[in-house]
């Protein structure tokens, strides 16, 4: 006798969570998006980084919560901020943001979501995996990553290296480029030009000293 299987009629307790999880990480990153405040849009990412940690939860998988948790509301939210504070970006209100692209994004985006729902739903219709707790552990996840999935892993290692070495860059405000300046490479400017140093000749000004006194 095999097992029946779950209508979407009648969703569990976990479902309903996970589906209302969902929404609020869908709706908070049309909200990022589409606000035209700096601040917010990290604001409002935090909020979808959050949502999809709770999804995760629901789907026992712990450690990934916590890790989601740690590093993208904890870590990447606060590299924006500062990112945001060191490149001097408008913090309030800015209509320059609007690339005027909204069309476009709009059907793209709904495209892509139309494309990978399809995808979702006619690959996993039929694909239950019960709720187990202790799947999403530490030594599970980490022997997969460590094995099956070592390159994707360090390809990313490499990608988060050069985002880090470009913010460092932006952040430095003693880089100066062109041969305008007249410093020279070490910094050092040129020296003073001889005939107009007072120091040298006593007086104010480039004219010689007096010499019709003496003999």
């Amino acid at each position: 006798m095999t097992e029946a299987v779950p209508s979407y009629l009648s969703p569990t307790g976990q479902e309903i969570v996970f589906l209302l999880l969902g929404a609020v990480a869908v709706g908070s990153a049309l909200l990022v998006v589409t606000t035209k405040q700096l601040v917010h849009a990290a604001l409002w990412l935090v909020v979808a980084f959050g949502a999809l940690a709770g999804c995760y939860l629901v789907l026992t998988a712990e450690f990934v919560a916590w890790v989601q948790v740690l590093i993208y509301v904890g870590a990447v939210i606060v590299l924006l901020l500062f990112g945001i504070m060191l490149t001097r970006a408008p913090v309030g209100r800015s209509t320059d943001l609007d690339s005027g692209n909204r069309v476009a994004a709009t059907v793209v985006a709904l495209a892509t979501a139309g494309v990978l729902v399809t995808v979702v739903i006619d690959g996993f219709r039929t694909a239950y995996a019960p709720l187990t707790p202790g799947a999403g552990a530490a030594s599970e996840l980490g022997g997969s990553i460590f094995s099956t999935w070592v390159l994707p892993f360090e390809a990313l290692s490499v990608l988060l290296l050069a985002a880090l070495i470009g913010a460092i860059v932006l952040s430095r405000t003693d880089i100066r480029g062109g041969a305008s300046d007249p410093a020279d490479a070490s910094g050092v400017p040129p020296p003073a030009d001889p005939v107009d140093d007072p120091s040298r000749t006593g007086t104010s000004g480039g004219s010689p000293p007096d010499q019709t006194g003496g003999h």
